[in-house]
């Protein structure tokens, strides 16, 4: 999986990864939600959704550090771009949620 070294693939792994991370995540917190084992009382807006995407952005750091090990250097290029990406709309789209 982590042979290939270019740009392209590591913009690939880097905006599919925390997308299949996001959704096990939310769903995940969703069931337990269900099963009454957690709550949402008491969170501000979007609580569940910032944090699942936060932590679906640092699943980006495994393949980050495989490819550095590997010396992928154009692949890293491509994971650290997807990553800023998907920061820069968490940023924008939660900004004002965190800040006001």
């Amino acid at each position: 999986m982590f042979q290939k070294n270019n740009l392209f693939y590591g913009v690939l792994i880097g905006l599919l990864l925390p997308a299949l991370g996001f959704a096990l995540i939310y769903f995940g917190y969703g069931m337990l939600e269900n099963s009454g084992v957690v709550s949402e009382r008491g969170f501000s807006p979007y609580f569940r959704e910032r944090t699942s995407a936060v932590i679906a952005i640092c699943l980006n750091l495994l393949p980050l550090n495989k490819f550095m090990k590997a010396r992928a250097t154009q692949s890293m290029r491509g994971i650290v771009l997807a990553t800023v990406v998907l920061v820069a709309a968490w940023v924008i789209y939660f900004g004002k949620y965190i800040l006001s």
